[in-house]
Protein backbone atom coordinates (compact mmCIF):
# COMPACT_ATOMS: atom_id res chain seq x y z
CA UNK A 1 0.00 0.00 0.00
CA UNK A 2 1.02 3.36 -0.96
CA UNK A 3 0.79 6.10 1.60
CA UNK A 4 0.31 9.78 0.58
CA UNK A 5 0.12 12.41 3.10
CA UNK A 6 -1.46 15.55 1.59
CA UNK A 7 -0.92 19.08 3.35
CA UNK A 8 -1.18 22.92 2.80
CA UNK A 9 1.37 25.18 3.39
CA UNK A 10 1.34 27.57 6.59
CA UNK A 11 -0.31 30.84 6.96
CA UNK A 12 0.46 33.95 4.41
CA UNK A 13 -0.67 37.44 5.03
CA UNK A 14 -3.06 37.19 1.41
CA UNK A 15 -5.11 34.39 2.99
CA UNK A 16 -7.23 37.04 4.68
CA UNK A 17 -8.24 39.24 3.28
CA UNK A 18 -8.59 36.60 0.12
CA UNK A 19 -6.77 37.78 -2.63
CA UNK A 20 -5.67 35.54 -5.61
CA UNK A 21 -2.46 34.42 -4.93
CA UNK A 22 -1.34 32.05 -7.32
CA UNK A 23 2.50 32.04 -8.41
CA UNK A 24 2.97 34.74 -5.99
CA UNK A 25 5.59 34.74 -3.73
CA UNK A 26 4.80 35.06 -0.16
CA UNK A 27 6.03 34.33 3.06
CA UNK A 28 4.75 32.41 5.93
CA UNK A 29 3.66 34.86 8.71
CA UNK A 30 4.72 34.30 12.25
CA UNK A 31 1.32 32.29 12.29
CA UNK A 32 2.01 30.29 9.16
CA UNK A 33 6.00 29.39 10.64
CA UNK A 34 4.18 28.28 14.07
CA UNK A 35 1.64 26.09 11.66
CA UNK A 36 4.35 24.18 9.83
CA UNK A 37 6.31 23.22 12.99
CA UNK A 38 2.85 22.36 14.56
CA UNK A 39 2.51 20.27 11.40
CA UNK A 40 6.05 18.53 11.25
CA UNK A 41 5.41 17.34 14.72
CA UNK A 42 2.17 15.55 13.55
CA UNK A 43 3.63 13.86 10.92
CA UNK A 44 6.48 12.67 12.83
CA UNK A 45 3.77 11.25 15.48
CA UNK A 46 1.81 9.56 12.91
CA UNK A 47 3.96 8.30 9.73
CA UNK A 48 7.45 7.80 8.82
CA UNK A 49 7.51 9.29 5.49
CA UNK A 50 10.03 8.08 3.00
CA UNK A 51 9.73 11.30 0.66
CA UNK A 52 8.83 14.94 0.83
CA UNK A 53 8.06 16.74 -2.07
CA UNK A 54 7.11 20.34 -2.19
CA UNK A 55 6.14 22.97 -4.42
CA UNK A 56 8.51 25.22 -5.49
CA UNK A 57 6.68 28.08 -4.05
CA UNK A 58 8.41 28.95 -0.66
CA UNK A 59 5.67 29.22 1.58
CA UNK A 60 5.17 25.36 0.91
CA UNK A 61 9.01 25.16 0.73
CA UNK A 62 9.62 26.07 4.20
CA UNK A 63 6.80 24.39 5.44
CA UNK A 64 8.12 20.96 4.15
CA UNK A 65 11.51 22.35 5.47
CA UNK A 66 9.30 21.81 8.87
CA UNK A 67 8.41 18.66 8.37
CA UNK A 68 11.72 17.39 6.96
CA UNK A 69 13.58 18.81 10.56
CA UNK A 70 11.53 16.46 12.50
CA UNK A 71 11.34 13.36 10.29
CA UNK A 72 14.77 13.73 8.86
CA UNK A 73 13.59 13.64 5.59
CA UNK A 74 15.23 15.82 2.96
CA UNK A 75 12.14 17.48 0.75
CA UNK A 76 12.59 18.34 -2.47
CA UNK A 77 10.36 20.34 -5.45
CA UNK A 78 8.34 18.98 -7.57
CA UNK A 79 6.85 21.94 -9.66
CA UNK A 80 3.46 20.21 -11.03
CA UNK A 81 2.52 21.11 -7.11
CA UNK A 82 2.49 25.08 -7.62
CA UNK A 83 -0.84 26.63 -7.06
CA UNK A 84 -2.93 27.80 -10.32
CA UNK A 85 -1.76 29.95 -12.26
CA UNK A 86 -4.40 33.13 -12.08
CA UNK A 87 -2.99 35.23 -14.84
CA UNK A 88 -4.37 38.72 -14.56
CA UNK A 89 -6.38 37.83 -11.35
CA UNK A 90 -2.74 37.28 -9.52
CA UNK A 91 -2.62 39.73 -6.33
CA UNK A 92 -6.02 40.99 -7.30
CA UNK A 93 -8.87 40.54 -4.51
CA UNK A 94 -12.00 39.11 -4.91
CA UNK A 95 -13.71 42.88 -5.36
CA UNK A 96 -11.11 43.92 -7.62
CA UNK A 97 -11.57 40.65 -9.99
CA UNK A 98 -15.39 41.63 -10.18
CA UNK A 99 -14.76 44.91 -10.84
CA UNK A 100 -13.34 44.07 -13.75
CA UNK A 101 -14.16 40.98 -15.25
CA UNK A 102 -17.97 40.24 -12.87
CA UNK A 103 -18.97 37.32 -15.96
CA UNK A 104 -15.70 35.76 -15.26
CA UNK A 105 -15.07 35.41 -11.95
CA UNK A 106 -19.41 34.56 -11.31
CA UNK A 107 -18.11 31.54 -13.31
CA UNK A 108 -15.00 30.39 -10.84
CA UNK A 109 -17.64 30.41 -8.10
CA UNK A 110 -20.88 29.19 -9.44
CA UNK A 111 -19.02 26.63 -12.15
CA UNK A 112 -15.76 26.54 -11.47
CA UNK A 113 -14.86 23.54 -14.05
CA UNK A 114 -16.01 25.89 -17.14
CA UNK A 115 -14.36 29.02 -15.87
CA UNK A 116 -11.63 30.29 -17.68
CA UNK A 117 -9.47 33.00 -15.81
CA UNK A 118 -7.67 35.15 -18.57
CA UNK A 119 -4.08 34.88 -19.31
CA UNK A 120 -4.34 31.55 -16.38
CA UNK A 121 -4.74 27.97 -15.90
CA UNK A 122 -8.39 25.93 -15.88
CA UNK A 123 -9.26 23.51 -13.43
CA UNK A 124 -8.45 21.05 -16.15
CA UNK A 125 -5.39 22.17 -16.67
CA UNK A 126 -4.28 21.95 -12.83
CA UNK A 127 -6.20 18.52 -13.20
CA UNK A 128 -2.90 17.24 -15.56
CA UNK A 129 -0.26 18.68 -13.36
CA UNK A 130 -2.42 16.76 -10.61
CA UNK A 131 -2.06 13.49 -12.32
CA UNK A 132 1.51 13.67 -12.79
CA UNK A 133 2.10 14.54 -9.20
CA UNK A 134 0.45 10.72 -8.53
CA UNK A 135 2.29 9.27 -11.37
CA UNK A 136 5.65 10.53 -10.44
CA UNK A 137 4.32 9.04 -6.05
CA UNK A 138 2.87 5.69 -7.61
CA UNK A 139 6.25 5.04 -9.78
CA UNK A 140 8.54 6.16 -7.55
CA UNK A 141 7.54 5.46 -4.35
CA UNK A 142 5.03 2.41 -4.44
CA UNK A 143 4.27 1.02 -1.07
CA UNK A 144 5.95 3.87 0.59
CA UNK A 145 5.01 6.96 2.27
CA UNK A 146 5.06 10.33 0.93
CA UNK A 147 4.72 13.64 1.84
CA UNK A 148 3.32 16.32 -0.66
CA UNK A 149 3.14 19.61 0.43
CA UNK A 150 0.72 21.82 -1.99
CA UNK A 151 -1.85 24.66 -2.11
CA UNK A 152 -5.46 24.91 -1.57
CA UNK A 153 -6.02 24.71 -5.33
CA UNK A 154 -3.98 21.71 -6.35
CA UNK A 155 -5.25 20.12 -3.14
CA UNK A 156 -8.67 20.27 -4.02
CA UNK A 157 -8.18 18.71 -7.61
CA UNK A 158 -5.98 15.76 -5.95
CA UNK A 159 -8.16 14.96 -3.74
CA UNK A 160 -11.22 15.12 -5.95
CA UNK A 161 -9.48 12.88 -8.55
CA UNK A 162 -8.70 10.84 -5.79
CA UNK A 163 -12.65 10.72 -4.62
CA UNK A 164 -13.89 9.85 -8.68
CA UNK A 165 -15.91 13.34 -7.81
CA UNK A 166 -15.85 16.10 -10.97
CA UNK A 167 -14.10 19.56 -11.11
CA UNK A 168 -17.82 20.86 -10.32
CA UNK A 169 -17.40 19.65 -6.80
CA UNK A 170 -14.19 21.99 -6.03
CA UNK A 171 -15.92 24.27 -3.81
CA UNK A 172 -17.62 21.57 -1.43
CA UNK A 173 -14.07 20.43 -0.21
CA UNK A 174 -12.13 22.77 2.14
CA UNK A 175 -8.10 22.86 2.80
CA UNK A 176 -6.70 25.01 6.15
CA UNK A 177 -3.58 25.97 6.50
CA UNK A 178 -1.40 23.22 7.40
CA UNK A 179 -3.94 20.70 7.45
CA UNK A 180 -3.02 16.83 6.73
CA UNK A 181 -5.37 14.44 4.16
CA UNK A 182 -4.55 10.76 3.94
CA UNK A 183 -4.45 8.99 1.08
CA UNK A 184 -3.84 5.13 0.65
CA UNK A 185 -3.50 4.02 -2.48
CA UNK A 186 -4.61 -0.55 -3.04
CA UNK A 187 -4.41 -1.85 -6.82
CA UNK A 188 -4.85 1.70 -8.02
CA UNK A 189 -7.95 2.18 -5.25
CA UNK A 190 -7.76 5.23 -3.96
CA UNK A 191 -9.18 5.49 -0.43
CA UNK A 192 -9.36 8.86 1.70
CA UNK A 193 -8.56 7.78 5.53
CA UNK A 194 -8.95 11.66 6.59
CA UNK A 195 -9.20 15.31 4.96
CA UNK A 196 -8.37 18.43 6.31
CA UNK A 197 -7.53 17.82 9.92
CA UNK A 198 -5.63 20.65 11.22
CA UNK A 199 -6.91 20.03 14.74
CA UNK A 200 -2.48 20.25 15.30
CA UNK A 201 -2.74 23.87 14.27
CA UNK A 202 -5.43 25.06 17.49
CA UNK A 203 -3.00 26.22 19.62
CA UNK A 204 -0.87 28.02 17.49
CA UNK A 205 -3.06 31.13 16.39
Amino acid sequence: MTTIILTRHGHVDWIAPERFRGRAELPLSELGQRQAEALGRRVAQGWKPDAIYTSPLSRCVHTGEAIGRVTGVQPGPLDDLADTDYGLWQGLTHEEVRARWPEELRTWFEAPDLARIPNGETLADVLVRAMNVLHIVLRQHRGQTVVLVGHDSINRVLLLHSLGLPLSRYWRLKQEPCCINEIAVEAQLFTLHRMNDNHHTWGTG
